[in-house]
């Protein structure tokens, strides 16, 4: 198919758009984190998932290890590429998504629930969360 049609670009849109959950914030880079108490859950948007196609293996740091906001922290390969994951925010890895091991469609199939990567202990939530993006900026950022 070469060419999108104004119905094609319009209903790609509001599926998008419907698939930005208002609960958690979003980077550029198009990783979401959620707070859930003292920890902060990490996944990857709908958006990026779809772009990536076929999710076929996710490689996330070990339990114990830190990570620094913006710089990455893991990759995820797909079937038309393998993407750096970059860090929301900065903190203690202190749960990794098992599943991913043997079921990496779960990214695909569902990228804020069953799919998400990493749970991390952030060091400075408040300040590094006010740099990320509501739903709705999000969905500004990718034309939604």
């Amino acid at each position: 198919m070469c060419c999108a049609t104004k119905h094609d670009i319009k209903t790609r849109k509001e599926r998008t758009m419907s698939n930005i959950p208002n609960d958690r914030l979003y980077t550029e880079e198009h990783e979401w984190a959620k707070q859930e108490g003292d920890l902060v859950v990490i996944g990857i948007t709908d958006y990026a998932q779809h772009e990536l196609g076929d999710v076929v293996y996710v490689e996330l740091p070990d339990v114990g290890e830190t990570i620094e906001k913006g710089r990455p922290f893991g990759v995820v390969e797909s079937v038309k590429a393998a993407s750096d994951l970059y860090a929301p925010v900065s903190g203690e890895v202190v749960e990794i998504n098992t599943a991913l091991d043997a079921s990496p469609e779960l990214v695909n199939r569902d990228p804020y629930g069953e799919g998400w990567m990493i749970k991390v202990r952030p060091s400075n939530w408040d300040e590094e969360s006010a740099t990320l993006m509501d739903a709705d900026a999000y969905a500004a950022h990718i034309g939604a």
